[in-house]
């Protein structure tokens, strides 16, 4: 019998290869059009899925920069709810729609003229004591920041709670586009941390012994090495390191 012939017989014998389950998949509404994804993609794997070259919205796509905001609806849920695109699973029937950019506007300072007190936040954000507190800014934030409560703190000229309250935003402006009282909370988030930073924040002895080791140019060899590396190298080097 031939090589061939035995191989045809063993391979008659053999279980036949076990099926995969099909992959489950969800449709979504991306721009109106109805597409078929994973159903356990993320929004932005789901509409790169659907054929989409995402140009704009897109920047870390883990959760930190805040580019990718999105406003999505539900089947039967007359919501609207907010989310970020590369961090938030798409469901079946969701209608979706990005955001990449908030327009806003903000006001040009110099940071070492201002009190770290509510005047200052009533002169470049008097929007703000149009508050109502109706508290949707918060409902909105994909951060689960409690933004209301910063912004009334700023009413009080309460510089600290403004920075400790939104020190993780990523100002993706999703809180802008459902305050009817047009404040820009993130600006105002901005400021608070500013002034915090720059006027009531501790000293730090390892950030004054850094700084001057950085003058006295201590890492500058190393530096001039990470320079003349590869991409491969650079990138060995970086998952190599020492995490806290």
């Amino acid at each position: 019998m031939s090589a061939t012939k035995a191989n045809v017989k063993k391979d008659a014998k053999a279980k036949p290869a076990k099926k995969e389950p099909d992959k489950a998949m969800a449709t979504v509404y991306i721009m109106g059009k109805a597409y078929r994804v994973p159903a356990d993609a993320t929004i932005m794997g789901a509409i790169e899925y659907a054929g989409y070259q995402i140009k704009r919205g897109a920047g870390c796509r883990e959760g930190f920069c805040g580019a990718c905001a999105t406003v999505y609806r539900l089947p039967g849920d007359y919501k609207i709810y907010t989310g970020m695109a590369c961090m938030t699973l798409v469901q079946d029937g969701m209608y979706l729609s990005q955001i990449p950019a908030i327009p806003a506007q903000r006001p040009v300072y110099d940071l070492s003229e201002l009190k770290a007190n509510v005047q200052t936040f009533q002169k470049l954000y008097p929007e703000i004591f149009r508050c109502v507190a109706c508290n949707t800014c918060t409902k909105a934030c994909p951060q689960e920041l409690e933004v209301m409560d910063y912004i009334q703190a700023a009413k009080r000229g309460d510089v600290e709670k403004v920075m400790d309250l939104s020190f993780d935003c990523l100002s993706c402006g999703l809180c802008a586009i459902r305050c009817p009282a047009e404040i820009v909370h993130y600006n105002v988030g901005i400021l608070g941390r500013r002034l915090f930073g720059r006027y009531l924040r501790k000293n730090s002895d390892h950030l004054d012994k850094r700084i001057a080791e950085v003058k006295d140019k201590k890492f500058d060899r190393e530096y001039k090495e990470m320079m003349k590396m590869s991409k491969d190298e650079l990138k060995k080097k970086y998952y190599a390191r020492d995490n806290e």
